[in-house]
């Protein structure tokens, strides 16, 4: 993706010339189910676009129903469509996109080009699959680990699901 920049150069005769150049915003790729979205998932993006440097650009691959079936034993509790919708609404993210129903980080690297991959503290079984993926692919990217945010009372989902499930009725 590009930006396009505008320089104007003294030509001949004292008089301006504008000439326009594309430059390359740094693309950071973060990842993850983001079903009930909470302040540890915001804080983790508003990171991954900081970690692209000054006007990076933020896509976000929400994970499909099935792969959070596949990875997690259940079903997620907002659908697919929702959560990207949610996620996508959020102020540091550009672009979100479902991931690939079967999990095709390789497919997602190429096809999304990201000069950084901003990986949670969660995520521990993706750094090693991002690495050989890119190295496979012939691609350079950085890899940047970020931490947990928030309460530890509420910084994962489960967390908040069970506190919802405990607390005393209204």
């Amino acid at each position: 993706m590009g930006v396009i920049a505008y320089v104007y150069i003294r030509a001949g005769g004292g008089s301006f010339r504008k000439r326009c150049f594309a430059m390359s915003r740094r693309r950071v790729l973060a990842a993850g189910v983001f079903d009930i979205l909470h302040y540890g998932h915001l804080r983790f993006l508003e990171e991954a676009k900081k970690a692209g440097g000054e006007d990076a650009e933020l896509i976000v691959v929400v994970a499909r129903d099935s792969t959070v079936l596949k990875l997690k034993g259940r079903k997620p509790i907002f659908p697919e469509e929702l959560r990207k919708a949610l996620v996508e609404s959020l102020k540091p993210v550009d672009q979100a996109v479902l991931g690939y129903e079967d999990m095709n980080i390789e497919g997602i690297l190429e096809d999304l080009k990201p000069d950084v991959v901003a990986l949670g503290y969660d995520q521990d079984h993706l750094e090693k699959a991002v690495r050989e993926a890119a190295k496979k692919r012939g691609l350079s990217i950085e890899i940047v680990r970020l931490g947990r945010y928030g309460p530890e009372e509420l910084n994962s989902s489960s967390k908040i699901a069970r506190k919802l499930l405990e607390s005393e009725p209204l």
